[in-house]
């Protein structure tokens, strides 16, 4: 596309500029998201959504715990399905086990949330 057809796209109003941000929502049941979340002082919750069904949660967990030196859990969310919360902020932890072990193909498909 030419500078000038972007140019009258924009000024007719035929250009979306967040059309590529509602593609990503819709295929969003294939991305993985880790979020961190504040708890009180200096307390912090992170939580794993979107693992394939195909992977047992918990020896994911058990791994996690065992590479990370902390606590967590497995919680079945009514609309979010099993997510996995883990103790203190562990979203490079995490990014990088589920690369090296091989439990996402494309290291993209891996969002991080939080602070």
């Amino acid at each position: 596309m030419s500078d000038l057809e972007s140019l009258d796209q924009l000024q007719t109003g035929g250009f979306d500029p967040f059309a590529d941000a509602e593609a990503d929502d819709q295929a969003a049941g294939e991305y993985i998201h880790v979020r961190v979340q504040q708890r009180n002082g200096r307390k912090s919750l992170t939580t794993v959504q979107g693992i394939q069904e195909s992977f047992d949660y918990k020896k994911v967990l058990k791994a996690f715990k065992k590479q990370f030196c902390c606590n967590g859990t497995v919680v079945e969310d009514v609309e979010l399905g099993k997510v996995i919360q883990l103790q203190g902020d562990q979203r490079k932890n995490v990014h990088q086990f589920l690369v090296q072990e091989g439990i996402v193909k494309n290291k993209d498909l891996i969002k991080i949330h939080g602070f």
